[in-house]
């Protein structure tokens, strides 16, 4: 399908990415994706939308500038509690979870329900293949509540605002001067590449290093799925077996903060994931960003 509008084939692609299918909004509303799975989290969780205390949503670009996304969600839910957005680009998920925990520990909220919703398919030009053939819509949530099951959460950032981002010009007013352009999705591949790689193997190793584990005693490695390649030199660095690391993106392209709980949840629903077993999350994004997480089920 791409190839009828881009030089570009499979050939190509799956290669240097590792996609081979992906899904793009055409006629449903990121808003309706989000809250379609908030509602599927909230069932799976036995509880409903008015026991919840909190909602962080994750969000880089959607169609409204104001209110925020998490605001149409929670009444989309017909919840009642506080709730927030965060843009931590593909990391959001990492985020949102440190967010929710800080809550719980300062014994603020005991239910929160984190939403990541991307539909990054809008930010690239569609005529460049080196960045539109990368990214696929989704949404994911999670609801957490009282336990002890994070063990650790550590995150990073590094500012190199040139290396992946978009700009979009505002309203104008009489008394803007300065020239304002739209700028599509601008990727330096190589930089990113190299900060993914060392960003995740370094929070990966710090949070392992902190509950006195290393990567044998981990049961599996949830990475963003952001690229193959990547993967494979995270996991080569971690020195492990291609079996701890469970993958969708062939299925599923790049989706952002929604990248993490999509596999999250299709891991749980095949039977992957067992009680008592140990998971690293890791994920990493413009900014740069990064983050890691350790979870015993």
């Amino acid at each position: 399908m791409l190839a009828e509008f881009l030089d570009t084939s499979d050939e190509w692609i799956y290669p240097r990415t590792g996609v081979k299918s992906r899904y793009v909004i055409s006629d449903e509303k990121l808003e309706e994706m989000a809250i379609e799975a908030a509602n599927k989290a909230l069932a799976d969780a036995g509880i409903t939308a008015a026991e919840l205390d909190y909602i962080i949503c994750s969000n880089v670009v959607n169609e409204y500038i104001t209110p925020q996304l998490s605001c149409i969600i929670q009444g989309g839910i017909g919840a009642t509690c506080p709730c927030i957005d965060i843009n931590c680009a593909c990391a959001g998920f990492i985020y949102a979870l440190d967010i929710a925990e800080s809550q719980y520990r300062a014994g603020r909220v005991r239910n929160v329900l984190i939403v990541c919703a991307e539909e990054p398919t809008r930010m690239p030009d569609w005529a460049d293949r080196s960045t539109s053939v990368l990214f696929g819509d989704g949404a994911g949530a999670a609801v957490l509540t009282g336990g002890d099951n994070i063990k650790g959460i550590s995150l990073s950032s590094a500012s190199a605002t040139d290396k992946l981002y978009q700009k979009r010009t505002l309203q104008p007013t009489p008394y803007i001067t300065k020239e304002e352009i739209d700028i599509p999705l601008q990727m330096k591949g190589q930089d990113v590449f190299k900060f993914a790689v060392k960003a995740s193997s370094t929070d990966i190793t710090k949070i392992l290093a902190q509950n006195n584990l290393t990567a044998n005693d981990v049961d599996h490695i949830l990475l963003h799925q952001a690229n193959i390649r990547i993967i494979h030199a995270i996991r080569d660095f971690l020195k492990q077996p291609d079996d701890k690391f469970p993958v969708n993106i062939e299925s599923h392209g790049n989706s952002s903060s929604s990248s993490c709980p999509i596999l999250l949840d299709e891991c749980r629903r095949n039977g992957r994931l067992l009680p008592g077993d140990k998971i690293v999350l890791s994920a990493f994004g413009a900014g740069f960003v990064s983050g890691a997480a350790l979870i015993e089920l």
